[in-house]
């Protein structure tokens, strides 16, 4: 035999004897590798299923307790509404005890009935319809001054005061996301909002935060900061506290988006304003004509005028210009205000 020929018979003998050495180690190392890899992707795929689950059963959680939430501010909503003079006085921000409203409310009423009844005293001639009507113009007028009157000015400083907070409250959360993002605790940013922001956000603020500090519940404050400021932001709030309180989660990225949400409210609320302004001068300026024109005509004419308030027939035909005037100034303002 050829030597050279025994010489490649050799060498491939050796290379398929290196080969299948190599096989044999390789082969269990690749098939181990993959077993591995198999194990890994199958280990991701049941972490993600397992984590899709607990977010789901996560925003279950919370759209229970949101949905808990709602039906208890709504079982709360006719406690929270202000129809108690105690309550309102309280949202208006004046610290009066309630006696003191009722003492001024009866000296207006006294005072208001007093000047109807002498404001028809000249030229009144005494037959029956007069004076069966006059009892009731001053009983009107009596009613108008001691309850009307001091519950309108009431109001109308709940709503000062309400707009005022509206427009300082989202500056209160981001001074909350700030010192959160920080690590503060949540009562330590209430404490500086109600250090160095302005009336009546600080007021409020130092309340809620003395509440806690005094052994309430996170929930009891929130409960009483509401009935202090019934405002669909105080309530989104308190919603967005109870639930980081009792499932946990990022409380400076909920706050955060609850601010955002709060200035985009506001922005259509001033948007809304602006388009309905035209409107709502329209309905100012009819809802005053009828008083403008009766002034011109006393200025003028004051005993053609007077006639409305002296005889039976005037005070028929006042009121029901009063009735109409009330509802037209009704609907129009139904018209032109609209709820966000």
């Amino acid at each position: 035999m050829d030597q050279s020929f025994l010489i490649y018979v050799v060498a491939g003998l050796a290379f398929v004897a290196i080969a299948g050495i190599g096989f044999a180690f390789a082969g269990p190392e690749n098939n181990s590798v993959k077993r591995v890899k198999q194990y890994q992707n199958r280990e991701k795929t049941e972490a993600r299923s397992r984590q899709k689950g607990a977010e789901a059963a996560r925003r279950k959680q919370n759209q229970q307790m949101l949905d808990k939430l709602r039906q208890d501010n709504n079982k709360k909503k006719s406690s929270i509404l202000p129809r108690d003079i105690k309550s309102r006085l309280m949202q208006a921000g004046l610290d009066v005890p309630v006696s003191a409203f009722w003492i001024v409310s009866a000296l207006l009423g006294v005072g208001a009935g007093i000047a109807t009844y002498m404001s028809g005293a000249d030229g009144f001639t005494y037959n029956e319809m007069e004076i069966r009507s006059r009892p009731i113009v001053v009983a009107m007028g009596a009613i108008g001054g001691g309850i009307g009157f001091p519950r309108w000015v009431l109001g109308f400083l709940i709503s000062a005061r309400a707009n005022k907070m509206t427009n300082q409250f989202a500056d209160g959360i981001d001074i909350i996301v700030r010192g959160v993002k920080s690590g503060l605790p949540l009562n330590e940013c209430l404490r500086i909002i109600g250090k160095e922001s302005p009336e009546p956000l600080s007021s409020e603020f130092r309340d809620l935060s003395s509440n806690i500090q005094m052994g309430n519940t996170l929930e009891q404050a929130l409960d009483k900061f509401y009935k202090r400021v019934p405002l669909p932001e105080v309530n989104f709030f308190c919603i967005v506290l109870l639930i980081q309180s009792k499932s946990g989660g990022n409380l400076s990225e909920a706050l955060a988006n609850l601010s955002n949400i709060i200035r985009s409210r506001k922005m259509m609320r001033e948007k809304i304003k602006a388009l309905s302004s035209e409107a709502k001068a329209s309905a100012m300026i009819i809802g005053c004509l009828p008083f403008a024109v009766g002034g011109m005509v006393y200025m003028s004419t004051p005993d053609y005028i007077m006639e409305l308030f002296i005889t039976s027939t005037g005070h028929f035909i006042l009121g029901v210009g009063a009735c109409l005037m009330i509802t037209g100034v009704t609907v129009m303002r139904n018209m032109i205000n609209f709820d966000i």
